[in-house]
């Protein structure tokens, strides 16, 4: 049997399939990732940016490329970079950074920014003679405070870490940024890794609150594989740490085309598992390059 419809019986119908579409998602709007979205670093309970400066590229001899600038010059990056959006900043000892960051950041309220920095620990540097790691640890993070500019730093992590066994070789100065955590002079501590054993290590360390790994999708700089380091990276998200993504275009050397660049992006964007970007940054328009990249990726 032919069935005839009227035009409101037309009209009625389209409307409801056009409605049940718009439920079922059809017609929803692409959202897009914001560099400047607010984020929570695991269970460490800091709140930043998506996006973070980093200070620590191409560094020589204790200066990065930021504190071979002069100081005008590094501040007025520092602060263009607070004025467009950014709220992380990535610092380390071994970087130079601390004054620069502490002289261009004095001017905004504390609480509206997050410090990140780094110390070296006796394996890697040579400590103060006839110290102890828990004394070396204090008499470091004072200064970094002075130097800062601070009464508190965010995250104090414990730098280039190469071994597995870290967690008890270096428990001396995990038992000493616990006890500057309690005293609330820094909120949260972790590691920044260089070998996925060190990596592996931190998925069931209570200790770690945040962690930084090298994630990009061509294995550049990282510290295997990208697909032994994936799964790893997953696992450290799951287990609640903070994660940081670094060496997101390999230490510049992803740099040889717009794809391969925006690839880099999308891929530690959409890995679910990186919570802030760190991206060193030498010149205005590298923060602007950034942005437009990381606004093109879909949630």
């Amino acid at each position: 049997m032919i069935m005839k419809y009227t035009r409101r019986h037309f009209i009625g119908t389209a409307a409801a399939g056009m409605g049940a579409m718009m439920l079922n998602g059809c017609f929803s709007k692409t959202r897009y990732h914001d560099p400047y979205e607010k984020v929570t670093l695991g269970n460490s309970g800091i709140v930043t940016t998506r996006l973070s400066m980093g200070t620590g590229f191409q560094t020589r001899n204790g200066q990065s490329s930021l504190a071979r600038l002069n100081f005008d010059q590094a501040e007025n990056l520092i602060r263009e970079a607070y004025d467009r959006g950014v709220r992380m900043f990535d610092l380390a000892d071994s970087y130079g950074t601390h004054e620069y960051m502490g002289k261009a950041l004095k001017a905004y309220p504390r609480t509206d920014y997050t410090i990140f920095t780094k110390m070296r620990h006796r394996r890697a540097s040579n400590a103060p003679e006839g110290m102890s790691p828990g004394e070396e640890t204090e008499a470091e993070v004072m200064r970094f405070l002075k130097e800062i500019n601070t009464d508190y730093i965010d995250a104090l992590q414990l730098h280039y870490i190469t071994f597995g066994n870290w967690n008890t070789e270096l428990s001396d100065y995990m038992t000493a940024l616990d006890k500057l955590k309690q005293k609330g002079i820094i909120r949260a501590h972790g590691i920044t890794c260089h070998d996925l054993s060190a990596v592996e290590t931190a998925v069931n360390e209570a200790w770690v609150d945040t962690i930084h790994v090298r994630i990009n999708p061509y294995g550049t700089h990282m510290d295997d594989t990208v697909e032994k380091v994936e799964p790893v990276v997953k696992q450290l998200h799951q287990a609640g740490k903070g994660v940081v993504g670094m060496k997101i275009l390999g230490e510049g050397k992803l740099v040889e085309s717009d794809e391969q660049i925006d690839h880099c992006f999308s891929y530690a964007l959409q890995l679910g598992a990186v919570d802030v970007l760190t991206i060193g940054f030498e010149k205005i328009s590298d923060i602007e390059d950034c942005e437009s990249r990381i606004r093109k990726v879909p949630v």
